[in-house]
């Protein structure tokens, strides 16, 4: 039986199965405490049976514009309040099971109970597997973000999605009404 708990500090010397994805970001451990420090409820893992971890959701919840980690961000008056995916990433021997699924409805759970009126994310264009995942989570693109993914070894920057899923708290949708033109990341707050 897979085991959802919080993520912790030794959990950063064991989930390398999980980071290797090419379209997983990964990042220095200093990123990965700061989230663990300031939203160590938007930082889950799931493990399976065998202690093994199977896959991680970080996310935010944020005063403006949510693997899981994320955490939460954005403007209250501006009604940018929101939970926001920075990962989510599960090892390739278990994927097509509905974690990453379950990941993300504890991370908009979560953003339900913090007042949040969306959950963001950003995801390569290129990466059709996750977008079309993500649609069926009921997201939808927000605005691209040109050249938001660093490009390596002399290839061309990559754009993203900024897809988005209002919650209960946005009653007319505004958060989710699609940008008419892409913007760049300088132009997101």
């Amino acid at each position: 039986m897979t085991t959802l708990r919080a993520f912790t500090c030794d959990d950063l010397f064991r989930f390398n199965n999980i980071n290797l994805d090419p379209l997983t970001e990964t990042y220095g451990i200093p990123f990965y405490l700061q989230y663990l420090a300031h939203w160590p409820e938007y930082f889950i893992v799931a493990e399976a049976p065998g202690g093994e971890l199977m896959g991680y959701s970080a996310a935010a919840l944020m005063l403006c514009v949510f693997t899981v980690m994320g955490k939460a961000e954005g403007s209250v008056a501006r009604e940018e309040w929101h939970g926001h995916v920075t990962a989510l990433s599960v090892a390739p021997e278990f994927r097509r099971l509905g974690l990453a699924a379950k990941l993300m409805e504890l991370l908009e759970e979560i953003s339900e109970k913090k007042g949040g009126f969306f959950v963001d994310l950003f995801v390569r264009v290129s990466n059709q597997v996750a977008v079309n995942m993500y649609k069926q989570l009921g997201y939808s693109v927000y605005r691209t973000v040109l050249e938001y993914y660093s490009a390596s070894s002399g290839e061309p920057d990559e754009d993203a999605y900024d897809m988005r899923k209002a919650l209960s708290r946005d009653t007319e949708k505004k958060s989710i009404i699609p940008l008419p033109h892409p913007v760049r990341p300088e132009d997101i707050e």
